[in-house]
């Protein structure tokens, strides 16, 4: 008898994630997924283009929940999850990160004794204002297995009294970048955007906390220009995140703004960069696969390694630490050994 697993995704970051693991899931026999897709990023560039470029299995159920506030999202799709679980009837939920979609996913189960299984659990930015702290605490909280990247995130939870259920595997992230690496070719990217004398640079802007407030985003995105003199910097946009901007009379002069790349051009992309500077967790660690210096623009990171180890600096502080490897991330093998860890936690052996 199969393991029924009732999988969660609804942001880019999570297609990326679940790309790994489905492949896994699909070739054993001891483990079935039901894929559910929220709707929380819904066009193709943010969402079918990543299905298509990664060879992801359709989702089984699309929900569609999409472009409404943090409640009324959450509670929508926690309805219909919750309607999903009474009806599919899973063994276990299984949710990524920190977005709406993973809160949604925990709670659905948790109230309905499903257990839970959280991959990127025990990150802490220490922020507790920022919604995906909060998402991620209150799902570390509910969940039975929990699926860490690096022994920090292990820390975290045992400081917070979460011991059982607790695994080290890896970075799953870093699983997807080694599995594509011999379809990125930098050289398209350095050709396309690239300008004799001057460095490249790709700019990410999309979490709230730089978002909200114009006078926050205004000072985000000057002090992006500020390296318009060395570097080309290349800036895809998201649609809110360039209303916003638009709405504040934000100059992006000097800047080459595009609409958001599918994954492929965007790992190509940064591969060709000398630096990055943004404000998304998982642009952080693959400016540090590609072995690419990065700054990240927020006062605070949950990827401490990446500054403590010298590739990564918050835009707060001046210089890198000296530079070593991460070893935390593992060897790109994290997806299988998850599904190792959840054929063990249903018994067998």
């Amino acid at each position: 008898m199969t393991f029924r697993i009732l999988t969660i995704v609804g942001a880019r970051p999570q297609f990326v994630k679940c790309a790994a693991l489905r492949k896994v899931i699909d070739s054993s026999d001891q483990v079935d997924e039901i894929l559910v897709h929220t709707g929380q990023h819904y066009d193709f560039s943010m969402s079918q283009v990543f299905f298509d470029q990664l060879g992801i299995r359709a989702p089984e159920h699309a929900l569609g929940i999409n472009g409404k506030s943090h409640g009324a999202m959450t509670g929508e799709m926690l309805a219909a999850i919750e309607g999903l679980i009474v009806s599919e009837r899973p063994d276990a939920v299984l949710v990524y990160g920190d977005t709406n979609s993973t809160l949604a996913g925990a709670l659905a189960a948790a109230k309905l004794h499903v257990p839970v299984i959280h991959v990127e659990a025990g990150l802490r930015s220490f922020n507790k204002r920022m919604p995906e702290e909060i998402n991620r605490i209150m799902t570390d909280h509910v969940s039975d297995l929990l699926f860490c990247s690096t022994s920090e995130s292990v820390r975290n939870l045992a400081n917070e009294n979460i011991h059982t259920g607790v695994h080290h595997v890896g970075d799953i992230m870093y699983d997807v970048t080694r599995a594509v690496q011999g379809l990125v070719r930098p050289e398209r990217a350095r050709d396309t955007w690239g300008q004799p004398g001057k460095g490249l640079a790709m700019c990410t802007i999309h979490r709230a906390e730089n978002t909200a407030d114009p006078a926050r985003l205004q000072q985000v995105v000057e002090y992006v220009r500020s390296f318009a003199g060395s570097h080309v910097i290349i800036l895809p946009l998201h649609p809110g995140t360039r209303a916003r901007m638009s709405a504040a009379q934000i100059d992006l002069s000097g800047l080459t703004v595009i609409d958001p790349l599918p994954y492929l051009e965007t790992q190509e992309l940064l591969a060709a960069c000398d630096l990055i500077l943004t404000d998304s967790g998982g642009m952080q660690k693959e400016a540090y696969f590609h072995g690419v210096d990065c700054i990240t623009l927020r006062d605070e990171t949950e990827w401490v390694e990446t500054v403590a180890c010298g590739w990564n600096r918050l835009w707060t502080v001046d210089d890198y630490k000296p530079r070593r490897p991460i070893s935390e991330y593992g060897e790109g093998r994290s997806a299988e050994r998850m599904v190792e860890i959840i054929k063990q936690f249903n018994g067998y052996s």
